[in-house]
C-alpha cells in the first residue's frame, strides 16, 4: 500500500513539471521554430515564409507526429536550428539551447505524439554481430573506424562523439541522406549491437602499434610501405658506400 502511495505522489509530482516543460518548449518554438516549422508543426513550403528569427530562412518539414526521438536527435546534436533549409546538419555543440531548453522543446514536439526517446542497452548487444551489422549497413559511409567519410552529395558524420542514444535515434530516424531503419529490418537487439562496435570502435586497440589515426587498412599499409621503402633505400645507400671504400 506504501509503494502505491508513493508511487502515486511521484507522479502528481512529475506531472507539473513536464507540463510546465511542454509550456515552455511550446513558447521557445514560437520564439526560433515556427518560420520553418509552422504553426502547430504544419511544416512550411519553401518560398511561402518569410525569413524568421536569425535570419533563417522559412522552409521546413512538418513536425507533428516525428516525436521526441527525432527532436532530441536534431537538437542534442546541434545539426537545428539551420541558417539555410538546404544545407546538410552537420553535428555541432548546441549553442542556442541550453540543455532545459532543448528538454522543453522535446517535450512540446513529443506532445504532438510519436516515438519516445529510445532507451538503447548496448551492454546486452553482442559485439561480433554489431561488427556483421556495421560492415554490412553503416560501413560504406562512416567506416570501420567509425571516422566518417564522404559520399556523393552529402557528409557521412563521424560517430566519435555520438551517445549511445542518439546513434539509437539516428538509425530509427534516418536523418538527411541516412536511410531509416525499422524494427523490422534492424530488431531493438540487433541496434544495441551495433552500438555494442561503435562504442567499441571509439577507444580501439593498437596491438600491431602506431595506429595511424586509424584511417583505415589501406591507407595505413601505403604509409607503411613508404617508410620500409625509405628504410630500404638508406640500407642500400649504406652498403654502395662500403662497397666503393
Amino acid at each position: 500500500m506504501r509503494r502505491v502511495a508513493a508511487l502515486a505522489l511521484l507522479l502528481v509530482l512529475a506531472a507539473p513539471a513536464r507540463a510546465d516543460d511542454v509550456t515552455r518548449g511550446r513558447r521557445l518554438y514560437v520564439q526560433g521554430c515556427i518560420s520553418c516549422h509552422g504553426p502547430q508543426l504544419a511544416g512550411v513550403r519553401a518560398g511561402t515564409q518569410p525569413r524568421g528569427a536569425g535570419g533563417v530562412r522559412g522552409a521546413g518539414p512538418p513536425l507533428a507526429g516525428v516525436g521526441a526521438q527525432a527532436a532530441d536527435l536534431y537538437l542534442s546534436t546541434g545539426y537545428m536550428p539551420l541558417q539555410d533549409p538546404n544545407d546538410q546538419p552537420l553535428r555541432k555543440t548546441p549553442l542556442r539551447y541550453s540543455e532545459d531548453d532543448i528538454r522543453a522543446l522535446v517535450a512540446y514536439i513529443g506532445s504532438f505524439g510519436g516515438p519516445p526517446i529510445p532507451q538503447p542497452h548496448p551492454e546486452r548487444g553482442s559485439l561480433s554481430q554489431g561488427l556483421r551489422l556495421f560492415t554490412e549497413n553503416c560501413a560504406g559511409c562512416h567506416q570501420m573506424g567509425v571516422q566518417g567519410g564522404i559520399m556523393p552529395g552529402a557528409i557521412a558524420p563521424e560517430l566519435l562523439h555520438a551517445t549511445p542514444t542518439q546513434i539509437a535515434e539516428a538509425v530509427r530516424v534516418g536523418p538527411y541522406v541516412m536511410p531509416r531503419f525499422t524494427r523490422r529490418q534492424l530488431t531493438d537487439h540487433e541496434l544495441d549491437s551495433v552500438i555494442a562496435y561503435v562504442e567499441r570502435a571509439k577507444h580501439p586497440v593498437d596491438r600491431g602499434g602506431w595506429g595511424i589515426g586509424h584511417i583505415g587498412p589501406i591507407p595505413e599499409g601505403l604509409v607503411a610501405w613508404l617508410l620500409a621503402g625509405v628504410v630500404l633505400l638508406g640500407l642500400a645507400r649504406v652498403i654502395g658506400e662500403r662497397s666503393r671504400s
